[in-house]
């Protein structure tokens, strides 16, 4: 038997339709915000993540799934979104689009070869938004506020908003040298991964998951410390709007993104519930990133988004018992006696169902009460029995399975019952 890949997942039907749910959710909150769908190709260029993401970061050196075509070109599955979303906004000259800035959001698969764990996996489904082309404390504080709202609008309360100022590129410059300084002399009690990032990513060290409780992590300077008086000013005026939209979060000085792009604002949704037992609490996180498109050959703008996981969410939602308001009724079941009937209920259904009547019937031969079952199963809300009888006299008897209560009606008026 051929198995499915380590740490992929078959979503079956009946929980594609949660998926579905929280799909035209967050469809009908971007229309909210005035945030326009982009689909970009599941695969890209190499090149593109290796510049836009950062050739020191764990997603480039360790996650990608990279191969080469038949045209010997270095291709990788995309391991997010963000890059794909810029790529595309400088191919397709957006920056000369009149309604600025350009506010975009993409939903799809993402790959990154990791440690299974749950709520992990190597292909998972990413939604993101990206405002691309306004440097303002107020756009930031919308994309944060957007997020909380996000989840707020699927039932979850035990949420904690932590936010960090990165600084200006000049900022994170300064504060590098710093922290290589005091790593430096200790660095040999570190990690392999935290002492080849020592030279090439030092804030990464701050966010270890194996050397986070060291003594040197808690004793490190802080970036609050490095930031200019105009980086200063840009976080005081998120902090004052995320205050007038009465948006609750907490200060983390140490919070950094692994991604080398992100500038000034960076922030993450946490669940903070103390019963939690899942093994991730970070939801969604983002932030702002100035210098990327130049990074990639694109203008002088900048941008700032969040990235979200789908499958997190629905375990969130799980844990917190959340029912979504899935609709898994069914209209109709018809149920047949007889060669004859079974071939009036093929033609009926044609034409319920171009009525918009969500129907259908035994394929199985089934006897009666057999039939039945399958409509409980499907929860349907109706069902009739055709026979002999029933093709002879044009009545039919349908049956409310809910209330029990039933009532003949002439069988060739079945769809104008339904349309009714």
């Amino acid at each position: 038997m051929i198995n499915i890949p380590r740490g992929t997942q078959d979503i079956l039907p009946k929980e594609t339709k949660r998926w579905r749910f929280i799909e035209a959710r967050l469809d009908a909150l971007m229309e909210l915000y005035n945030y326009q769908e982009i689909r970009t190709p599941i695969f890209e260029s190499t090149e593109l993540f290796a510049r836009g993401v950062g050739d020191s970061t764990d997603v480039v050196q360790k996650e990608m799934y990279t191969f080469k075509d038949k045209g010997d070109r270095s291709i990788t599955l995309r391991p997010e979104g963000t890059a794909a979303v810029v790529r595309s906004y400088i191919e397709n000259k957006m920056q000369g689009l009149p309604n600025q800035p350009i506010k975009l959001y993409y939903n799809g698969p993402m790959f990154r070869y990791e440690r299974k764990q749950k709520g992990r996996y190597r292909q998972f489904t990413q939604f993101g938004v990206e405002a691309i082309g306004a440097e303002n404390p107020g756009i930031d504080a919308e994309v944060l506020a957007m997020a909380m709202h996000i989840y707020q609008s699927f039932g979850l309360k035990h949420l904690k908003l932590v936010i960090n100022s990165i600084g200006d590129i000049d900022t994170r410059q300064e504060y590098n040298d710093a922290l290589v300084k005091h790593f430096e002399p200790v660095i040999d009690d570190f990690c392999s991964d935290c002492q080849a990032r020592l030279h090439t990513n030092p804030m990464r060290i701050l966010d270890c998951k194996i050397d986070k409780d060291k003594e040197a992590v808690k004793t490190a300077p802080r970036i609050t410390e490095f930031l200019n008086e105009s980086s200063k000013q840009y976080y005081a005026e998120v902090k004052q709007h995320l205050d007038d939209l009465e948006v609750p979060y907490v200060e983390d000085p140490n919070l950094v993104r692994g991604l080398d792009y992100y500038t000034h604002t960076a922030f993450e949704l946490m669940i903070d519930n103390p019963n939690y037992d899942g093994a991730i609490t970070t939801l969604c996180g983002g932030g702002r990133y100035n210098g990327l498109l130049e990074l990639l050959d694109g203008p002088s703008q900048t941008g700032i988004g969040f990235a979200l996981s789908i499958e997190r969410l629905l375990l969130a939602l799980d844990e917190e018992n959340i029912a979504l308001d899935v609709d898994y009724d069914f209209d109709l079941f018809i149920a047949t006696m007889g060669d004859e009937a079974d071939r009036f209920a093929v033609k009926i259904l044609n034409d319920l169902r171009k009525n918009g009547v969500k129907a259908d019937k035994d394929y199985l031969q089934r006897k009666v009460k057999g039939q039945m079952k399958q409509a409980d199963r499907l929860n349907a809300n109706y069902t009739i029995v055709i026979g002999e009888q029933e093709l002879q006299e044009n009545k039919i008897n349908i049956k409310n399975m809910q209330s029990g209560d039933s009532e003949t009606i002439v069988l060739d008026k079945l769809v104008d019952y339904f349309t009714k």
